[in-house]
């Protein structure tokens, strides 16, 4: 199957750029371009693609209400967006995950990157790049009130303690398998009910979890 994507950033050559790594991949296509946030959203919903990828700074509507937009928790059928952007700030990572964001990548983290967080977004996983992961969402937490962190409705297996640890560091699911030599599907087992004794509506908010309670170190 093709994954659909639309691109949106307010630069011409950024897009022409975007557009020519994500063509050349087999199995992916661009199926729009926008050049704000506004006309991005407009483009998401008339063709509803499986990803899309959105810059930050763009005029008018920027990339974080777009993405709030467009896959927030008040939207009732949810977009893949991933987040694309050049500057590496906290508050645009805090507000693209608040947002609703699967995925979020510097511009310089090359093709295979984008690709992978292409298409860990279409596939319902979230890729946050390595170089960033641990810093963010560990000040993601620190800007949250921990005094008290929702706790699960069940208490965790000590496998899914296993997998929430490797989905705080960034690992996707086929990482996840290899490293704890269980199968992917046991992998999205896990993080089915990971999900939903923590009520989480993605990987990310798994991490974020993982973080705020300090099982992983700040």
């Amino acid at each position: 199957m093709t994954l659909r994507v639309l691109v949106a950033d307010d630069q011409d050559l950024v897009r022409m750029g975007l557009r020519m790594i994500l063509d050349a991949q087999d199995g992916i296509e661009v199926v729009a371009e926008a050049s704000d946030g506004r006309e991005a959203i407009e483009l998401a919903h008339k063709l509803r693609p499986d990803v899309c990828l959105l810059d930050i700074r763009m005029p008018g509507t920027d990339g974080i209400e777009a993405t709030r937009l467009l896959a927030g928790p008040d939207v009732a059928e949810p977009m893949a967006v991933v987040v694309i952007t050049t500057f590496d700030l906290d508050e645009y990572v805090h507000g693209a995950l608040k947002a609703g964001a699967r995925g979020f990548l510097l511009k310089d983290a090359g093709p295979d990157m984008l690709v992978q967080a292409v298409h860990a977004a279409a596939s319902g996983e979230a890729l946050i790049a390595p170089s960033i992961t641990a810093r963010l969402l560990g000040k993601f937490a620190e800007s949250m009130d921990s005094s008290n962190p929702v706790q699960p409705v069940e208490p965790l297996t000590e496998r899914e303690e296993e997998v929430l640890l490797t989905v705080a560091s960034g690992r996707t699911n086929a990482e996840i398998a290899d490293d704890l030599h269980i199968s992917l599907s046991t992998v999205k087992t896990h993080l089915a009910s990971l999900m939903a004794k923590l009520g989480a509506r993605n990987r990310v908010e798994i991490a974020m979890w993982a973080y705020e309670t300090r099982r992983v170190a700040r």
